[in-house]
């Protein structure tokens, strides 16, 4: 089955969370009808326009000429002069990060808790006028992507194995062959589910908002380059290569076998044997946003006995939307680890899930916290994770 009708189903995803990793999740596709009945997108395609014509937004134009099957790419920050001069058909505009950028959006995210929140990369938005694309392609992540406005017409090749050769004449990693197998035109509130590497293919049938809900995958050589950076920096000056018992060399410019076997034992010496130690490098490196966004601090802190006065009286420590967090227990009775945007803070288990999973930090959320997770809602507060929200700003 690569379809279902999630109306009389439980949503989003019209069966069971286990059911869906078990069958679908990185094995195969799934157009999901009615995921979201009655879905009214609390962005507007203007609303799009104008975030992608701001500073520090990541943005993309993307224009198809079918006379002769050019692809023009664009990237923000845009003038408004850049749409206005548009023509009312084949282009779309991407907006990525848009869960940071508004709240509304960042609420959808509830829909989707079966999924690790630390796998979450982003959700992005695309308007599409009509015809508009971005051309076959495939994703080395898992992606989910809901209708919000609109209708778009989806092509998806699920055969075993598809022909995956990109295009040399176009700056998008185009594929050179693509043959459907499947074809649907998605509503607002259908969704499509797509593992890694699957061809597809969305032209918006007309004017189109598609929020597309990309999982953080990193690749095997990001994870070894990071990790080596931190064995690196962490190695101590004397870890080096040695050759005690080295024998009178037969040719005095060879590197033989022996000189090898010793390369390979000195760099043995340099891994992670501390299970924790290797936890807390992953949940630091998985923290950090890929675009090296962090949150900055106010100029103007707040004591701390003010804060949590404030706290008393119905101020709110909301987390700032860049702040990426997750929570991991460790080894033996060493309690939990928190890591946010890169950072490690060691707390007990209970006071490191709390966090991970609060959006705000209240008067109650932090009461019920030992000193342990208190202090490491001021040190998150004064490095910019959390920002205060007085009651009166609430209002």
């Amino acid at each position: 089955m690569i379809e279902i009708d999630a109306a009389s189903g439980p949503q989003p995803l019209g069966m069971s969370p286990a059911k869906f990793l078990r069958e679908y999740w990185q094995k195969k596709p799934l157009l999901i009808r009615n995921a979201f009945p009655g879905f009214v997108s609390p962005v507007q395609p203007e609303d799009l326009a104008g975030l992608a014509c701001e500073d520090g937004v990541l943005a993309r134009l993307i224009e198809h000429d079918k006379a002769d099957d050019s692809w023009r790419v664009r990237h923000g920050p845009f003038a408004e002069t850049d749409f206005t001069t548009l023509p009312d058909h084949d282009w779309t505009l991407l907006v990525q990060d848009m869960d940071k950028w508004d709240a509304d959006i960042r609420a959808l995210l509830a829909g989707f808790a079966f999924l690790p929140r630390w796998r979450i990369d982003d959700v992005m938005v695309s308007f599409a006028a009509a015809g508009g694309s971005v051309g076959a392609h495939i994703d080395q992540y898992d992606v989910l992507l809901l209708q919000a406005q609109g209708r778009r017409h989806w092509q998806i090749d699920a055969s075993a194995n598809p022909p995956l050769g990109f295009r040399p004449d176009v700056e998008l990693k185009l594929l050179r062959e693509f043959h459907p197998t499947h074809d649907w035109v998605l509503e607002p509130g259908d969704m499509l589910y797509l593992p890694p590497g699957v061809p597809h293919h969305g032209i918006a049938v007309d004017h189109c908002l598609t929020f597309s809900v990309g999982m953080r995958a990193p690749s095997a050589a990001e994870l070894l380059g990071d990790f080596v950076d931190t064995l690196a920096a962490d190695a101590p000056e004397d870890l080096r290569y040695t050759d005690p018992g080295l024998a009178p060399a037969s040719d005095a410019n060879e590197i033989d076998g022996a000189a090898m076997a010793r390369v390979v034992e000195a760099l043995n010496l340099l891994r992670m044997n501390d299970a924790d130690a290797l936890g807390d490098w992953f949940g630091a490196f998985i923290t950090t946003y890929r675009c090296a966004v962090e949150p900055a601090a106010d100029d103007a802190g707040r004591a701390r006995i003010e804060v949590e006065w404030d706290l008393a009286h119905g101020a709110v420590i909301l987390r700032h939307p860049w702040s990426r967090m997750a929570w991991r227990r460790a080894h033996g009775k060493r309690g939990g680890r928190l890591y946010a945007g890169g950072r490690v803070l060691a707390l007990p288990v209970r006071d490191a899930r709390r966090l991970a999973a609060a959006e705000a930090v209240d008067a109650a959320l932090y009461d019920s916290l030992g000193q342990a997770g208190r202090d490491a809602v001021f040190a998150l507060l004064d490095a910019g994770h959390y920002r205060l929200q007085l009651a009166e700003d609430a209002q």
